[in-house]
This record gives structure tokens, C-alpha cells and sequence, in this order.
């Protein structure tokens, strides 16, 4: 048996229980070699893309992705060329074309997308995006009647559909054509559909799963400006404009930052910076946003507020914000959503407490169940989603958190931890019955339940993820990029490294460790019990750090204790904070362990 490598500084148990390890293994670390030595890239830089494992001769192209190089023919996708022909024909024609969406950030993009396409034809068409509470997701019959009586004769469904057989069949009897744009997992029977394109459907080969709805939107439009084109149709649309939108779906909806994302995201971004969507902007203006637009602003500042009003107000108001050119209705928009997303902040705080403290009851002293599943009548439908991101951070398992009614049944949301996939088994407790509805992908997924079905679905997926959390669990190391001091953690070093951004799922943000430095200054600021210090290096190189959420666990207590200039490693990632027109770092600790 291959001996295990030596741990990062030493640290076999940080406070939060983790052994750090090195992101690089052997053959990385020979890899980053390489890349230093035969390419411009600075060592440092060349250990960051190795250790996500990005060869010599992907080096530059990881570096700086381009969509012209990464694009595959949007015709790979199965159901493309008979989506692409119907919407095209409903173009030239006219025709009244009614949009159906989900409500998150990724089905509001990919509507929104699709509006600023069809407007630019001169169609305005309606849209629906369903209530989280009343409707649910997905399309619904009602929905469908509502399209109908409004004029359109085509619907096009936007990051739901492909498990939506009734719906679809009914919007059919009324006269209805259906296309479906989707990427969830789906099932083994499709809806009968006009056209349906999904590259997570079974029979697609094309190998770009790893999209986000707003993403396969966009290759449905680069489809459809094809088809314009042949049948001679000019002053067609410069989609590349709209990026901005696939960009912000791509980081919130938490797909791989790899291949073709990275360079949608790294446009997108660009995009963002001119400022070309008001409602973009007026949203960055009411979150005060400072400095360029990055992926950070996107899936922690922008998503979020967006989100708010599918999670606890009007699920119409993030796809209205994205589509619209008034710059007085964008201000209004953009302002409501900022105050329901503090109103969400305050309802999740008592959900997230509850819940806690109900895990911490279920696991006791043990290992604890290898999934979480918590539910309560208190909670809203809104911000399942939420709760089950703070029990899977802080727990390191798969957690489903459900809004339970009068009766037992409910709605929940569930987050997983890499190598564990929630969305298919989820789709397979469908399938067998335990659970009334359900779907997701391997990151998320969402269910419904009905009376009598908490206990067995929870024994379910305990089950059927036993093996798979375990050995997810057993390699859930602190990674770590490389050790670092405060004094070298300045501007131009994370420049540097943001070349190897976009940062998010399939391209984790580097983390950075920082030996036996002096921790001063610790207190707990802001609602949500965040700890503040600062970091000495002991050489005179002072350092503003946080650690998030951190008061009352194990990582906050250390840093609180510390906070008189007791010396430790500390981990963490680095971001640029722009204030009144200067830069400073800041270092957003994860992780701290006592040296020695």
C-alpha cells in the first residue's frame, strides 16, 4: 500500500477537524514543473492549473479560454436541428411564442436570454415563472391554459420540462407546440415534446452536461441564428452581448467551471463591466457592489438578491430585472429585490439555528447518519435550499432540509458534497416510489413528499449513499495550494492568481496557508456571527481576515481565544477589496490548527 503523503505544515487535525494535505500530488507537482518551465507562467501560478489538472499543452488555453476555441457545433446536441428550425420558422412567421422558466437565477438568465432574442425580432412575448408555494416547479396545466389564452401558439419551456410529461400533453390537446431548453437529469421516458434539447437526456452524446439551462439556451440560439441565416435573414443578433447572463447563471447554478463555462463566465464578465444590462447594473448598484464585477459578486452578492423574490416575494421579479431596458424600472426592481433578500437573511437565521441544532442531536457523539434530513413546519418553502447549504458546510455530508405541512408531506432542497450524486439518486427514489416528485443534479436537487414519506425516503437515501459518503468523506482533507505569508498576500500576487480563474465548482478557489501567524484584534461583527482579525506575519505585514459564520464553532472559538497575539496556521482564500478607489487583501479564513 502506497504510504500517505505528509500533511500540509504538519496539521493531521486542524480545529475543524480536518488533515491538511497538499492540492498536489506527485505527478501535479512534476506537472507544475512543466508548465513553469516551458511556458511564461510564474511558479506559482503553474502549481495552481496543475493541481486541477490541466496538462503542459492545456496550460495557456485554461489560462485564457475562448469561446471561437471551445465551441462545439451546436447540432452535437441531440434535438438541436429540430428546436433550432421550429423556433426560427416561428420567427420568420411571426408567430405569438409564450416562455416558460424556472424561478431561480439560472431559469430568470436563461428567460431573460430568450426575451432579448425574440424582441429583437419585434415578438414580445409572455412569460410565466411559476410560485415556489403554489405552483412548485415545473410547468403546470393552469400555466399552460394561462400561455394559451394569451395568443401563443409555441411555448418554450427554460430550465425545467424534461420530466414534465401531463403538462406538455396538455398544452398540446389545447393547440400548443412545446420546446423544451433544459439540463436537468432526466428521465427514461421523455415528454412528448415538439423538440426537446437537454444534454443530460440519456441518448445525447455531445458531452456538454456540465452546462447550466442558461448555457444551453445560448447554444440553441447560436443554433437558431444558423438557420436564420440560411434562409437569408439579416441584422440577426450579436449574441455575444448578452454573455452576461449565461455568465451569471453559470457560477449561481454551481456547474463545473470547466471548458466552455470558464470562457462563457470570463466573457460574460467582460460584458458585465461595460454595463450593458440595466438591470445588472441598477442590481449591483442597490447590493454596493464595489470594483469590477468577479465570479464572487455573481454567486454570493447578485445571485442571491435575484433569487429572493422566487424564494419569499414575486418569482417574476429576477427575469423581469434581467430583460428590462427601462432604467427607472431596473432602480425599482433592483431595490425590492435588496430588501427581500434582507428579509430572506432574517427568516434563514431562525431556520438555520433550528435545524442546527437538530443535527447536532442526531449525530451526537457518533459519525451520524451518512445523509442529513431534517424538516420542519416552521420553515418557509423559500429558503429550504439555504438551509441545506449551511447543514452540508457544516456537517462536510450530503443534507436535505424540507418545509413540512399540517399533514407531513412537503417540499424540500437538498446540497451534496463532491463525488456524491444527490440529483440521481433522487431521480431514483422517484422511480421507486419513495418520494411523490424529484429531480436535481449531482450538486442540488429538490423533491416533494407526500404524507408518510419523511422517514422512508430518509432511510433511502442513508442507504443508498452509504458507501459513497464514506469514501467522499475519507479524502475530505483540507487541500491546500501552497503556504503563503502576509506580507507576500498583496494585489499583485492575487492578480496573479486570478489568471487562473474563474473560480467555483470543478475550479476551486486556491487556498492558501499561512504558518504560525499572530492572530490580533478578534471580535464577532454583523447578523450572521462572522469573526474579524487581523494576521501578523510577525514581520511588520498586517493582513484584515474573516472567517464567515464562524462564531460558536470550533474555527471561531480558536480565532477568539487568539485574539491576543497567539500564533496560528491559518487557511484560508484571498480576494482584493476595492474601497474609495484603493485595493487592499483580505484572506477569508476556512480553517485554523495549532502549530506543533
Amino acid at each position: 500500500m502506497k504510504p500517505e503523503p505528509q500533511a500540509f505544515l504538519n496539521v493531521e487535525r486542524s480545529v475543524c477537524g480536518k488533515r491538511w494535505i497538499d492540492r498536489l500530488d506527485l505527478a501535479a507537482g512534476r506537472m507544475a514543473g512543466a508548465i513553469a518551465q516551458q511556458t511564461d507562467l510564474s511558479e506559482i501560478l503553474a502549481r495552481i492549473i496543475a493541481a486541477r489538472g490541466v496538462a503542459v499543452e492545456d496550460a495557456q488555453t485554461f489560462i485564457a479560454p475562448t469561446i471561437r476555441a471551445l465551441m462545439p457545433d451546436p447540432s452535437t446536441l441531440a434535438g438541436m436541428d429540430a428546436l433550432a428550425q421550429r423556433l426560427a420558422r416561428a420567427i420568420i412567421d411571426n408567430e405569438p411564442i409564450g416562455l416558460f422558466g424556472d424561478y431561480d437565477v439560472d431559469g430568470a438568465s436563461a428567460v431573460a436570454l430568450m426575451v432579448r432574442y425574440l424582441r429583437h425580432f419585434g415578438l414580445n412575448p409572455p412569460t410565466h415563472i411559476p410560485d415556489r408555494i403554489f405552483e412548485g416547479y415545473g410547468p403546470n396545466n393552469a400555466a399552460m391554459e394561462s400561455l394559451v389564452e394569451q395568443g401563443v401558439s409555441l411555448i418554450v419551456t427554460l430550465d425545467c420540462g424534461t420530466a414534465s410529461h401531463a403538462p406538455i400533453a396538455h398544452a398540446k390537446s389545447l393547440g400548443a407546440d412545446v420546446l423544451v431548453i433544459d439540463h436537468h437529469l432526466a428521465p427514461d421516458t421523455l415528454p412528448d415534446a415538439d423538440a426537446l434539447v437537454n444534454p443530460n437526456r440519456r441518448d445525447d452524446i455531445s458531452g456538454l452536461g456540465y452546462l447550466c439551462a442558461t448555457g444551453v439556451a445560448f447554444m440553441v440560439l447560436v443554433a437558431t441564428n444558423r438557420v436564420l441565416r440560411e434562409a437569408g435573414r439579416a441584422g440577426l443578433p450579436d449574441l455575444m452581448g448578452w454573455l452576461d447572463l449565461v455568465a451569471l447563471a453559470t457560477v449561481c447554478d454551481v456547474v463545473p467551471l470547466k471548458g466552455l463555462n470558464r470562457a462563457f463566465v470570463l466573457r460574460g464578465l467582460d460584458v458585465m463591466r461595460a454595463g450593458k444590462n440595466v438591470g445588472l447594473s441598477s442590481l449591483a448598484i442597490a447590493a454596493r457592489v464595489s470594483g469590477p464585477a468577479n465570479a464572487y459578486h455573481l454567486g454570493f452578492v447578485l445571485g442571491p438578491r435575484i433569487n429572493a423574490g422566487g424564494r419569499i416575494g414575486d418569482a417574476g421579479l429576477g427575469a423581469r430585472l434581467l430583460s428590462t431596458d427601462d432604467e427607472y424600472e431596473a432602480l425599482a426592481l433592483a431595490q425590492r429585490l435588496d430588501e427581500l433578500n434582507a428579509e430572506r437573511q432574517r427568516i434563514e437565521v431562525a431556520a438555520v439555528e433550528q435545524a442546527m441544532a437538530t443535527a447536532e442531536m442526531e449525530i451526537g457523539d457518533g459519525p451520524g447518519p451518512s445523509v442529513l434530513v431534517t424538516g420542519s413546519s416552521d420553515w418557509h418553502q423559500g429558503i429550504v435550499g439555504l438551509v441545506a447549504a449551511r447543514l452540508k458546510e457544516r456537517f462536510g455530508r450530503p443534507a436535505f432540509a424540507i418545509a413540512l405541512g399540517a399533514d407531513g408531506g412537503g417540499t424540500g432542497s437538498g446540497r451534496s458534497i463532491p463525488r456524491v450524486d444527490l440529483g440521481a439518486a433522487v431521480v431514483d427514489a422517484v422511480r421507486g416510489g419513495i418520494i411523490a416528485k424529484g429531480g436535481g443534479h449531482a450538486m442540488a436537487a429538490g423533491v416533494t413528499l407526500t404524507p408518510g414519506q419523511l422517514g422512508p425516503f430518509r432511510q433511502y437515501l442513508n442507504d443508498t449513499l452509504a458507501d459513497d459518503v464514506l469514501a467522499a468523506r475519507a479524502e475530505d482533507g483540507l487541500k491546500i495550494d501552497a503556504a503563503l505569508t502576509a506580507r507576500g498576500a498583496n494585489p499583485e500576487f492575487i492578480h496573479q492568481i486570478e489568471r487562473a480563474g474563474p473560480f467555483g465548482s470543478g475550479n476551486p478557489t486556491p487556498i492558501f496557508a499561512l504558518p504560525a501567524h499572530q492572530i490580533r484584534f478578534a471580535d464577532i461583527v454583523g447578523a450572521g456571527g462572522h469573526v474579524r482579525c487581523t494576521v501578523n506575519s510577525g514581520d511588520g505585514a498586517n493582513l484584515k481576515a474573516i472567517a464567515f459564520r464562524a462564531a460558536g464553532t470550533p474555527l471561531g472559538e480558536a480565532l477568539l481565544k487568539a485574539r491576543d497575539g497567539q500564533r496560528l496556521h491559518v487557511a484560508g482564500t484571498l480576494n482584493i477589496d476595492h474601497w474609495q478607489g484603493r485595493e487592499t487583501v483580505q484572506l477569508r479564513i476556512i480553517d485554523a490548527a495549532i502549530p506543533g
